[in-house]
């Protein structure tokens, strides 16, 4: 357990909720609930397929950046890094896709393992647990976005929340 003499100088403050880039997967920004609560972040996924793809298997699917609109969706194919059942906040167990995953949260380049999916319902399309924060991330609850965020006009397309 972390305590507070183990932090590090080079960590990063992020708020309860930020902008993430996927850029390698063609997301150049979505948003994301920070959840200390979840131990693997998570992403909305659909039309999940796996694939065997150079000798590996793969999960293709295709992700919504933009909250409450299904528009500019990006099809990605990644390997499976694992299944795993998650239980979800509601109690429901789901067996769920386990993929790696490099994106930028608050500056800092990170990978990640994360969940794929249905978060179509939920407020946020992305959410980012506690092994994702581990790689020197301080969450300051009374910050929302303290990393950088995209133009206006594209904060603009995710009106959602």
């Amino acid at each position: 357990m972390t305590q507070p003499s183990d932090r590090d100088d080079s960590d990063v403050v992020v708020g309860w909720r930020e902008w993430v880039r996927m850029s390698s997967l063609g997301v150049p920004w979505t948003k994301a609930k920070i959840d200390t609560g979840a131990k693997t972040s998570a992403l909305h996924a659909f039309h999940l397929q796996e694939v065997v793809s150079d000798g590996r298997t793969c999960v293709r699917f295709a992700i919504h950046p933009w909250q409450a609109t299904d528009a500019d969706a990006v099809v990605v194919e990644l390997p499976v890094h694992d299944r795993r059942p998650v239980r979800s906040s509601s109690g429901h167990v789901e067996e769920r896709y386990v993929v790696l995953m490099g994106m930028t949260l608050a500056r800092k380049k990170i990978t990640a393992e994360v969940t794929l999916t249905d978060r179509d319902e939920m407020g946020f399309r992305m959410l980012i647990g506690r092994e994702a924060l581990a790689q020197g991330y301080l969450v300051d609850a009374r910050l929302s976005y303290a990393g950088p965020r995209p133009k206006r006009s594209t904060r603009r397309k995710n009106w959602g929340k």
